[in-house]
C-alpha cells in the first residue's frame, strides 16, 4: 500500500491540513494519508505546543469519519526531538509491505538539506510537495519529487491560537468537533503577551 506521511505539530489541526490530505488522496496514487503528530519538531519552539496527547486526540476527532486519513502517534515512542529519518526507518521495519512517501509544503522543501540524514531521505523516498505562495516547489537534489497544486487556505495554527487568546471566534477554521474540544478544555486560552 502507498502511504503518504503528513508530518506536523498540528497545534491545532485545521481545515487547511485536511484539505491538503484529501486533495492528495484524490489526485495521486496514494492509498492513505497518515497524519504523523510530532511531539517535538527540532525546528520549532516547544513552549507554544499543546501536550502531544491532546494534539493527537484533536487529530483523531478531525479524522474519525475519514477512513483513508489516519492519525499516527509513532513518534511518541521514538527519541525526542522527532527526526524524520528515525520515523521513516522505524516505519520501514515495522511495515515492510508499505511504500512510504513524505508530504510537505514548498516552504519546507527549501530547508530539507538541513534535516538529519537529508541525503537518504532525498534519494530513497518520494516527496509530494504542495505549492505555497512565495516558495518554489522544485528542489534538484530530491530524486523523486512530485509538485502538487493543492487548494490552500490562508489560515494557520498560530492564527487560530491567536484568535483563541483574543477570545475571537474560530468557527469554520477547523472541524466542529475540534472547536468544541478546544473550548471545552480551554486549550490555548493563555493571556496574549503584553505589547511592548
Amino acid at each position: 500500500m502507498k502511504i503518504g506521511l503528513f508530518f506536523g505539530s498540528f497545534n491545532p489541526i485545521h481545515h487547511g491540513h485536511l484539505i491538503i490530505a484529501q486533495h492528495l488522496l484524490n489526485e495521486t496514487d496514494l492509498s492513505q494519508i497518515w497524519m504523523v503528530v510530532s511531539p517535538q519538531n527540532p525546528f520549532k519552539e516547544s513552549a507554544q505546543l499543546l501536550n502531544e496527547y491532546h494534539r493527537l486526540h484533536l487529530v483523531r476527532l478531525a479524522t474519525e469519519k475519514t477512513p483513508n486519513i489516519k492519525p499516527v502517534d509513532i513518534e511518541f515512542r521514538l527519541p525526542k526531538p522527532s527526526y524524520t529519518i528515525n520515523t521513516l526507518t522505524y516505519l520501514k521495519e515495522k511495515y515492510p509491505d508499505h511504500d512510504f512517501s513524505i508530504i510537505m509544503g514548498s516552504d519546507s522543501i527549501q530547508n530539507i538539506t538541513k534535516w538529519k540524514n537529508a541525503a537518504i531521505i532525498m534519494n530513497e523516498y518520494p516527496i509530494y510537495v504542495y505549492r505555497r505562495p512565495g516558495f518554489d516547489a522544485a528542489n534538484p537534489l530530491v530524486k523523486n519529487l512530485v509538485a502538487i497544486d493543492a487548494p490552500l487556505l490562508s489560515i494557520s495554527s498560530s492564527h487560530i491560537r491567536g484568535l483563541i487568546q483574543r477570545q475571537k471566534s474560530i468557527q469554520f477554521l477547523l472541524p466542529e468537533e475540534v472547536r468544541a474540544e478546544l473550548e471545552r478544555n480551554n486549550y490555548y486560552r493563555l493571556k496574549p503577551p503584553a505589547e511592548e
